[in-house]
């Protein structure tokens, strides 16, 4: 069975929908709907339309995921459907980050929506517990002291803009510059992105034109390396020490 016609079976089995109700819904023959459940044809591109729609799904998800695997409610939404962004768990079942290198970085434009480009990302756990989506991200430049190139900047996922708290610092994937790290302020249809760098000006984006936001966390600061040589070998060595830290503090 493919992914779409496992998917379209599962989502109708959550919302306890009989072939017909979906079928209603989507305004086809309810004998479509079990066509497209056992395989014997594929949906047209409207109606994959209609059903990423219908139940805020991506479509990219909805064609290369299997969501039976994911618990439906820990889905970020993106705009007007839902992107797969499920929480993931180490080895340990502890929650894990997922780490934008800085190879990957570079692709990150077209794959933050792409469910196979996420899932390749790989994980690390924080010293401490974290709740929510959480990524990292590398930071270059200057523009945001005292963080160095090379840097990575770990950020907890939000929905909207809304939600942003003016002055604090974001990571910010926009669809001209791409990821940045800055400090923002909310200027009703915009964003005003600030350098903590005064030599770099303010400027401003169409709220419109953000396509993700993650608001900051902590740092992992490895300033004897070049950015380049910034791996996630060397990042796990400075969790190891920073946990090693955090467990001496709470003997004392």
């Amino acid at each position: 069975m493919s992914k779409l016609s496992k998917n379209i079976r599962h989502l109708r089995s959550l919302k306890k929908w009989s072939q017909e109700q979906l079928a209603e819904q989507l305004e086809i023959p309810r004998a479509r709907i079990g066509s497209y459940e056992e395989e014997r044809c594929d949906p047209p591109i409207d109606t994959v339309i209609k059903l990423s729609n219908l139940f805020h799904i991506a479509i990219d998800a909805l064609v290369k995921c299997d969501l039976s695997k994911f618990d439906s409610e820990s889905f970020m939404k993106v705009g007007e459907n839902r992107i797969l962004f499920p929480i993931v768990v180490d080895k340990a079942n502890q929650d894990a980050v997922e780490v934008v290198t800085m190879k990957a970085s570079a692709g990150y434009l077209t794959g933050y929506s792409d469910p196979e480009y996420i899932e390749k990302l790989p994980l690390m756990s924080l010293p401490f517990k974290t709740v929510g989506t959480h990524r990292a991200f590398p930071i270059t430049g200057d523009s945001m002291p005292p963080l160095k190139n090379g840097c990575y900047v770990v950020g907890k996922y939000i929905e909207s803009i809304n939600d942003i708290e003016n002055g604090s610092t974001y990571i910010v994937v926009t669809k001209e510059e791409g990821v940045v790290y800055k400090r923002l302020f909310k200027k009703g249809k915009s964003i005003e992105l600030h350098s903590d760098n005064k030599n770099y000006q303010p400027y401003t984006v169409k709220n419109s034109d953000v396509v993700e936001l993650w608001k900051f966390v902590c740092t992992l600061n490895n300033s004897d390396s070049q950015a380049e040589d910034v791996n996630l070998h060397d990042m796990m060595q400075l969790l190891q020490t920073m946990q090693a830290a955090i467990e001496e503090l709470k003997k004392k």
